[in-house]
């Protein structure tokens, strides 16, 4: 009898997962709670479908920081090389942006997910959507419990792998709800912390209401001792895009050490500090400071607003200290932005809960993948590539 393995899940992971089990003789069922399955990967390709990252592998592997020992010899099984190939197989080629993000061309999530779950479908994958796992019956761990548009199902299945994402974006089905099942079978849990998320700020009334929605472009932000240069937005509450998003751990990890966290900004990353004082120390005569910035240094709009929103009003007053301050501007913040409002999470199953098949040990035949697993990265390519890497991995492990 062929062996029947259940699915729990139908992100980037669980796609994955049944698609390497394609040809393995096992009966795939993939079962989602949403009445239909890839959505969270739907959002996230709204403004582009960002598959992978062209960088070397070395710096590639790094951007997973204290989790590449665990997650190296997933990504090198299956790869960026590997996402473009799978992404080729079904029929859309791939190209290099110019910030070095790998995109199907036409952008679009939508038809690769629908060629995607063609072929799945084709390969004899049985999809349950609206099927809601609730738990493990008393008996073994993989008769494994639903509600469902019916009511209450039991289904036996002879491996089990669950692919449930985080606890971002609950609205399309990352709600967090496999925690408390796992923790009650004794799997440890890293608890689970927004990432590639925005930050609050305690903004005068003035400046929210004059520069909410406003970018600031060409900046270098650091974080303990981290720096970049990009882009971001203000908004009403704080700040948040991909420039904030590179940083966010290090932000999030110091504002839950030390009770708030500290952004430093280079508002003139094309001038130097020596430059800035000598511009700022001409005579100004009659012009107002803003203008005076404006012409000498070409802050304004929204750069400006930060410097009067957190500069000592003397310190317009001192070349040297302005131009120090506009090279080094903090930005205190507050606290992130809620975790269902993060792109992802960080925190998940712990791997010491995992063999190196990424079977639960607590758990024997079922199998865990995608962002439920304790590990985050950036934006750029490499949550997805490590969803379907870890989604491969379990599935090979589970047809072992």
């Amino acid at each position: 009898m062929n062996k029947s393995i259940a699915i729990i899940g139908g992100g980037p992971a669980g796609l994955m997962a049944a698609e390497t089990l394609i040809g393995s003789g096992a009966q795939v069922t993939v079962y989602d709670a949403k009445p239909s399955v890839g959505r969270k990967f739907l959002r996230a390709g709204v403004g582009g479908l960002n598959l992978t990252h062209s960088e070397p592998f070395e710096p590639f592997l790094n951007r997973y920081a204290a989790r590449r020992p665990q997650l190296e010899p997933m990504l090198q099984a299956f790869g960026p090389e590997d996402v473009r190939a799978w992404a080729q197989r079904l029929g859309f080629e791939s190209f290099v942006g110019s910030s070095g993000r790998v995109f199907p061309v036409g952008m679009k999530a939508s038809p690769l997910l629908r060629a995607w779950l063609k072929r799945l479908d084709e390969a004899g994958v049985q999809f349950k959507t609206g099927w809601r796992w609730t738990g493990f019956g008393y008996t073994k761990s993989t008769a494994i419990l639903f509600s469902t548009p019916t009511g209450e199902q039991t289904i036996h299945a002879d491996a089990v792998i669950l692919a449930l994402g985080g606890g971002s974006w609950a609205r399309l089905g990352s709600d967090a709800a496999w925690v408390p099942i796992l923790a009650a079978q004794g799997v440890a849990i890293a608890p689970l912390r927004p990432a590639n998320c925005g930050f609050n700020v305690a903004w005068s009334e003035y400046f929210k209401a004059k520069f909410d929605g406003a970018p600031l472009k060409t900046v270098v932000a650091s974080a303990r001792g981290i720096s970049q240069q990009g882009e971001f937005i203000v908004t009403k509450e704080g700040v948040e895009g991909s420039l904030i998003y590179a940083l966010s751990a290090p932000l999030r990890d110091e504002i839950e050490s030390a009770g708030s966290g500290l952004l430093t900004l280079d508002l003139s990353p094309g001038w130097t500090q020596f430059r800035l004082q000598e511009a700022l120390a001409r005579p100004r005569g009659s012009r107002s400071m803003s203008s005076h910035l404006e012409k000498m240094v070409g802050l304004k709009g929204v750069k400006a607003g930060l410097l009067w929103e957190f500069v000592p009003r003397d310190d317009f007053n001192d070349p040297a200290k302005l131009a120090a301050t506009i090279k080094a501007l903090p930005i205190p913040l507050v606290s992130p932005h809620p975790i269902d409002e993060a792109i992802s999470t960080a925190g998940g199953v712990s791997f010491d809960a995992l063999d190196e098949r990424l079977m639960l040990k607590a758990l024997p035949n079922v199998f865990c993948a995608g962002e439920m697993l304790d590990w985050e990265a950036p934006t750029g390519g490499y949550l997805l590539t490590a969803c379907l890497a870890t989604g491969k991995w379990a599935a090979d492990g589970a047809i072992f």
